[in-house]
């Protein structure tokens, strides 16, 4: 378990991190969601002590975290923390030896990511000959060519085409699989909620909902889809809802004192109805929510 406990960081007079505490347990995928400038990248930056905290602790194995722990940390920063004209198998080969693999089994290690992520035909190219998509393939491979006892990864996903996105995935999952804590960030809402475990929305420095993708959904505000016969834009004039998007026949409502019963008996009696059923929010729905 990697724990964070108050952590709190300033610039000048601004609170960029203010007094947070979540937990990344062992084994899951834990993600960071947040707009720009919420605080995620200094929180993940303090975690990897590249910029020092002015209050509350990072544990991990229920003890503060030493240098000596950071060293089996794998990190990903958002920028491209690589070199741009060494080739990218000899760097990676550095990286691995850099964090104590010998010689030959970091040639191994990382031959093995560059087959995996499609690059072992560029192993002698240099990094700025890639693509910006095939660098960061390259830059996760950096991430985990130590066989690290946790990974934090800020913009993982930043770039990847859908099938360099699977692979990261199948990655990423063999490692909670060995009981690896995972934290990442992500502006892609929709694949952190089909990924993670867990969920920590930041905004100014804060969390503002945590918990379990149907956590969160559980407190966001259930809506109702309503498909008529005929056209819906009559609903706009009945108390006890709001229509949040109408499109001909069809629309979603929030109901604010309206019941479903009276929804209903109302459209039949104005004419048929196809459909009337609840939306669960989104975890999208549930960002603009607590952001606002």
């Amino acid at each position: 378990m990697l724990e964070i406990d108050r952590l709190t960081r300033r610039f000048g007079d601004s609170v960029a991190v203010d007094a947070i505490s979540f937990g990344v347990p062992g084994g899951q995928l834990t993600g960071f969601v947040g707009g720009n400038g919420a605080g995620k990248t200094t929180t993940m930056r303090m975690i990897m002590g590249v910029l020092a905290s002015h209050g509350g602790e990072i544990r991990w194995q229920g003890r503060p975290v030493t240098a000596v722990d950071r060293r089996g940390f794998g990190y990903m920063p958002e920028e491209r923390g690589l070199y741009p004209k060494q080739p990218v198998l000899d760097q990676l080969i550095y990286l691995a030896r850099l964090q104590g693999r010998d010689a030959a089994s970091a040639k191994t290690a990382a031959a093995g990511l560059l087959e995996r992520f499609s690059l072992a035909d560029r192993s002698s190219d240099k990094l700025e000959s890639l693509s910006l998509g095939n660098q960061q393939r390259v830059q996760i491979a950096a991430a985990v060519i130590a066989e690290p006892d946790v990974l934090i990864l800020d913009e993982p996903f930043s770039g990847l085409d859908p099938i360099a996105v699977d692979s990261m995935v199948d990655l990423l999952r063999e490692y909670t699989n060995r009981g690896v804590p995972v934290l990442f960030s992500s502006h892609q809402l929709d694949l952190v909620e089909r990924l993670c475990d867990q969920l920590i929305i930041l905004n100014r420095g804060r969390i503002v909902a945590q918990g379990t993708a149907d956590d969160l959904r559980n407190t966001g505000t259930t809506r109702h889809r309503l498909v008529l016969d005929g056209d819906a834009s009559w609903l706009r004039e009945v108390p006890g809802l709001t229509v949040v998007e109408h499109n001909g026949s069809s629309a979603l409502l929030e109901l604010t004192g309206a019941t479903t019963d009276q929804v209903l008996a109302e459209a039949l009696r104005r004419g048929g109805v196809r459909e009337l059923s609840e939306v669960a929010p989104s975890i999208s729905d549930i960002y603009r929510e607590v952001s606002a």
